[in-house]
């Protein structure tokens, strides 16, 4: 059997229709089959390759760590510079109260660690999050998430978790004394790239503070520089009390943190011990390849470059048939009419190469989240591709 075959009779799938688009290689802006055709990548791997894919200061990285180790220890008992090079660059770009970094392998695994920091330290069981959130899909992250058709297969989850409508102050009144954290995204990603204002999120930050919960910052797809700013709450000035990140920091490989202040995070290593672990959290390999993915974007100048290619492509994709194009930097939504009609856009625009997709809570937008490398030549090709296939899909 050749790989397609392989891929539908041994791998586990997550839909009955998955793309199954063969990869030989990819570089830059794009990936490439074995036939030589090439996919602009407009989504990034979902937010992933954030410096684009196998950047020279990455793949340097990961090159020079293989020669020296790779796996030693469970995390948290050996000094591995890796990992302790990274969590000094990632509380370098951060407010001072936000200097203990907890390495994991994923966003889901930041969410899990994030809700039980959160319930060991205030001693409380109460999580609130939003409706159409999105935080992961183990059980934990998943009870948190914001969408009901996800989390009834699988009930039951953890209880006392409530949703309330992202930016709506109305809503925060249902955060009272026995909450023990209340988990957000600064910019909702599966709900189709939404925003709330600087108002919201400092009510949002004196409620916790009243009622004595800890405020969890998701930003494991609006973090590391795809808004404009390194983390996404900076357009707002309101800082958390904990950080998710995951995704774009890896630069390509797989990894993950949650991040808070050292008393708060102090809490995970007594009663009981070991009150969190992970075997591979910050391997080596992943932990070199975020450390050079942080501060080459730190100092190349590209997340300040966000913001105006945001707004090129905004100016750009202009069609009776879009409805709007919104979101902040390099991370934007374009509406269409019904997923119907988008679903088409998307599969002509795969088959004349350029990769995109839609978001798990609003299917009738396109994602648009291109690597943060993307010029200006590229975006005005890949727009100019967008419209012309609007102009041929009925």
């Amino acid at each position: 059997m050749n790989n397609r075959q392989l891929f539908s009779q041994h791998l586990g799938q997550t839909s009955e229709f998955p793309l199954s688009i063969e990869i030989d290689h990819a570089q830059g802006l794009y990936m490439y089959e074995s036939g030589g055709k090439s996919y602009m990548d407009l989504i990034s791997g979902i937010g992933v390759s954030s410096v684009g894919h196998r950047h020279p200061v990455v793949i340097a990285a990961i090159q020079e760590q293989t020669d020296k180790y790779l796996h030693l220890m469970v995390y948290g008992e050996f000094v591995e510079a890796p990992q302790v090079q990274l969590a000094k660059s990632l509380v370098d770009t951060l407010p001072s109260h936000l200097n203990n970094v907890f390495l994991v392998n994923s966003g889901s695994e930041a969410t899990e660690g994030a809700l039980k920091l959160a319930k060991r330290y205030t001693g409380k069981t109460k999580i609130v999050s939003c409706s159409n959130a999105y935080h992961g899909s183990t059980s934990g992250a998943l009870s948190v998430c914001g969408d009901e058709s996800l989390k009834q297969p699988f009930r039951p989850l953890l209880p006392e978790t409530y949703r309330v409508r992202f930016g709506k102050q109305a809503d925060l009144e249902i955060i009272d004394k026995d909450t023990a954290a209340v988990i957000i995204e600064p910019v909702q990603g599966e709900a189709g790239v939404r925003l709330a204002d600087q108002a919201y999120f400092e009510a949002l930050r004196k409620k916790c503070d009243e009622v004595g919960c800890l405020l969890i910052y998701d930003e494991v797809q609006c973090g590391v520089g795809r808004t404009g700013k390194f983390w996404a709450f900076e357009h707002y000035g309101v800082e958390p009390d904990i950080l998710l990140t995951a995704k774009g920091v890896g630069g390509g490989m797989p990894i993950g943190a949650f991040i808070s202040s050292k008393d708060i995070m102090h809490k995970l290593t007594h009663d009981p011990i070991l009150g969190h672990i992970s075997t591979f959290g910050g391997h080596p390999v992943s932990a070199a390849a975020a450390n050079a993915t942080v501060r080459f974007l730190s100092s190349s100048g590209l997340i300040d470059q966000a913001e105006a290619k945001g707004q090129l492509f905004k100016s750009l994709l202009v069609h009776p048939k879009i409805k709007e194009v919104r979101g902040k930097g390099l991370m934007l939504a374009m509406e269409l009419e019904s997923f119907d009609y988008l679903k088409k856009v998307i599969d002509h625009l795969i088959e004349i190469g350029y990769l995109t997709d839609w978001f798990l809570f609003c299917d009738n937008s396109m994602r648009i989240a291109p690597p943060l490398i993307i010029e200006e030549a590229d975006i005005r090709k890949a727009c100019q591709a967008i419209l012309e296939t609007l102009d041929q899909i009925d």
